[in-house]
């Protein structure tokens, strides 16, 4: 599809010099392609390779990986939703959860903390609030 693009746009090329309106037609018909192809790679760009990212911050260099709880193997993406947006503190609330701890016992022993793991969910993931969508691990 996009060599027939390549071929239809050399052609309008050819003809705008004697038809300028042409010129304008060509424009406004394939910058949405091209932005639509940009928004793609941005897409799959900043979704779960981000999340890699943040979470090997958040896990190995934080240590904030999940544990047991009741016997069973807890973790982050446990607490997920399929589709919603997540803000940044609920995912460092979910972090804490998955480690057995309350998010909201000791404010002043972990306030800190939960700066430090809003700060890399929002360096890494590009916004204070994202979809839930792009909280997947990218296993490619």
């Amino acid at each position: 599809m996009l060599q027939g693009l390549a071929a239809t746009s050399a052609r309008h090329r050819s003809m705008s010099a004697s038809h300028p309106w042409r010129t304008f037609k060509l424009n406004v018909c394939l910058r949405p392609i091209a932005d639509i192809r940009r928004l793609s790679q941005l897409t799959r760009m900043s979704g779960s390779k981000n999340y890699n990212s943040l979470m090997h911050e958040v896990c190995v260099e934080r240590g904030w990986c999940g544990g047991i709880i009741n016997g069973k193997a807890t973790h982050v993406d446990d607490f997920i939703p399929a589709s919603g947006t997540v803000p940044a503190a609920q995912f460092v609330d979910w972090l804490f959860l998955a480690d057995g701890m309350d998010p909201t016992a000791e404010p002043d022993k972990w306030q800190s903390h939960k700066d430090g793991l809003r700060a890399a969910f929002v360096r890494h993931m590009g916004a204070d609030v994202v979809e839930a969508s792009r909280l997947k691990w990218d296993l490619d």
